[in-house]
């Protein structure tokens, strides 16, 4: 049977902090040729998860995209000597929650609205293409903020309503680091939920005023995650982007422009990295977006 984690590389971009990614690989696809969420939503854009690690203890923000990544992330940790494992869900979406088996015996944190999401949307996870059966709940819910502590470091657990309302950011103050889950990705930040771009954007720059010295997206480059991160500017380039959408959504041939040339000058500074594959995302954002609003060019 095909291991689906055969391509994943464990990074460690800070002492104590893993990164496991898989994805971008040209021409390997591992669901099928068919459009699907496990191909075109997570592993052809690249995807990390992220474990903290202190001794026989270890947060793991996302269960990755599958059982067998789900797998080789805990089998990992276990050959690091870890054997108190705390799960952290960034948001309800497939790619984030799909490894939740693996992790059942453990404590699951996430917030409630997360909560609410998996379960108004189970049918929906237990039949999709593919199926998360069983979707496996989280076992604590916070609103908010949530303080927790590993090997005596402050581990803060933050909403935030980006990308998902429901997102939920890591936040490490002690060193600046923050696991920013899908709030915010390189190339472009995947619109999913279209009705609600300026909250977005509002709460993109409540992210952006906290001291962040490394960001860590789920989605990124593996390069960047494994030196060390990004920096604010992945934010800023990221609601920026959002607001140009917004601005110029009516404009007659807007799906006709290429997404390196509508954020040329964001890749010029360095602010993100272009990935050709975030072109079929950047053409799906306008549709969404015009969908909601009920406009056309």
């Amino acid at each position: 049977m095909t291991n689906l984690a055969a391509t994943i590389s464990v990074l460690q971009p800070h002492p104590g902090l893993f990164a496991y990614y898989d994805g971008r690989i040209p021409g390997k696809r591992l669901h099928g040729a068919h459009d699907n969420w496990l191909d075109d939503g997570a592993y052809k854009l690249g995807i990390a998860t992220y474990a903290l690690v202190s001794g026989k203890e270890a947060i793991v923000y996302d269960t990755h995209t599958s059982l067998d990544h789900a797998r080789a992330v805990r089998d990992h940790l276990e050959s690091l000597g870890v054997s108190r494992i705390t799960v952290v869900l960034s948001h309800w979406h497939t790619d984030h929650i799909a490894g939740n088996a693996v992790f059942a015996d453990c404590e699951i944190i996430a917030n409630r609205l997360t909560a609410a999401a998996m379960e108004t949307n189970r049918r929906k996870l237990e039949n999709g293409d593919p199926p998360i059966s069983p979707v496996v709940m989280p076992t604590r819910l916070f609103e908010g903020q949530l303080s927790l502590s590993l090997g005596g470091r402050a581990v803060e657990l933050m909403q935030f309503d980006i990308h998902s309302a429901d997102g939920t950011v890591l936040w490490l103050p002690d060193s600046g680091i923050l696991l920013a889950g899908d709030t915010v990705e390189d190339t472009i930040t995947y619109v999913s939920e279209p009705d609600f771009l300026t909250k977005h954007i509002e709460e993109l720059a409540r992210l952006g005023a906290l001291p962040i010295r490394h960001l860590l997206p789920d989605h990124g480059d593996k390069t960047r995650i494994a030196e060390g991160g990004y920096g604010t500017e992945l934010i800023h380039a990221n609601s920026r982007y959002l607001q140009r959408l917004l601005s110029r959504i009516d404009e007659p041939g807007l799906s006709d422009i290429p997404l390196h040339t509508f954020i040329a000058d964001h890749i010029a500074a360095g602010a993100v990295l272009y990935f050709e594959p975030y072109e079929d995302v950047h053409r799906k954002n306008i549709a969404a977006i015009r969908r909601a609003m009920n406009t056309s060019p």
